[in-house]
C-alpha cells in the first residue's frame, strides 16, 4: 500500500476525541485576543522507515529563535486555504517544490501562546530531496523517524515558569534536538489521532 494511503487509513482508524487532544496554550493567552491563521507542513518522507522533515529556526530571529519547527507560517491573503499556505511556506523556507508533495489532509488546529491558530497539513514527499534552507529563517533541515515522533513513550511532560505561571508542555528529544512547545503538541495530537505501527 502506498504511504499516502497508509497515512489516510491510519488517520481514519482513530477518530478525534476532543477530551484527549491538546487544543492549545489556553492558560497563557487572553480569550478575547484576535488570532492569526497559520499552517504548517508535516512532510513525511516516502521510505521504508518514514521520517518527518523538521527545521531548526535561525538563531537571529526575533521570535522562537533556534527552536525546532515544521515549515510553515501565517496564511497570507493570496493563499487559497491552509494547504496552499503550508506548501508555499515550505517552498520558501526549505525549497521544497509543492509539486512533489502529495497532500494527505489536515488535522485539528492548535492555538499557540503567540495567538496563531495553526492548521497542520500532512503530506508525503520523496526521500532524500536536496533541500535548501532559507538563510533568513532556517538554520537547518533534518529528518526524524515518524514512528519515534508518534510513540507516546517519547512524549515527556515538562513544566517551566512563564509570565508568573507554571506552564506545562510536551518535549520530545531526538539525539541533540529538543522538540517542544507547539511543535511537540501537534505531534502529540497526531499520535492520539493516528494508529501507526510503533
Amino acid at each position: 500500500m502506498r504511504l499516502a494511503d497508509q497515512l489516510r487509513r491510519a488517520l481514519d482508524s482513530r477518530p478525534a476525541q476532543a477530551t484527549t487532544l491538546l487544543p492549545g496554550d489556553h492558560a497563557f493567552f487572553d480569550p478575547a485576543q484576535v488570532t492569526s491563521a497559520a499552517a504548517v507542513l508535516l512532510a513525511v518522507t516516502d521510505r521504508d522507515v518514514p521520517g518527518v522533515l523538521l527545521t531548526r529556526r535561525n538563531a537571529n530571529l526575533r521570535r522562537h529563535a533556534g527552536q525546532i519547527a515544521f515549515p510553515g507560517g501565517r496564511i497570507d491573503p493570496e493563499d487559497k486555504d491552509p494547504v496552499d499556505a503550508a506548501l508555499r511556506e515550505a517552498e520558501e523556507e526549505i525549497a521544497l517544490p509543492r509539486r512533489l508533495v502529495e497532500v494527505v489532509g489536515t488535522v485539528e488546529q492548535y492555538r499557540t501562546v503567540t495567538g496563531y491558530q495553526v492548521t497542520p497539513v500532512i503530506g508525503v514527499v520523496p526521500p532524500d530531496l536536496t533541500l535548501v534552507p532559507s538563510e533568513a529563517e532556517v538554520a537547518e533541515v533534518f529528518e526524524v523517524p515518524l514512528a519515534f515522533l508518534l510513540d507516546d513513550i517519547n512524549h515527556q511532560k515538562k513544566s517551566a515558569p512563564y509570565q508568573g505561571h507554571e506552564r506545562h508542555y510536551y518535549e520530545i528529544m531526538w539525539n541533540d534536538y529538543r522538540i517542544w512547545g507547539a511543535t511537540a503538541a501537534m505531534l502529540v495530537n497526531l499520535s492520539r489521532r493516528m494508529a501507526w505501527p510503533r
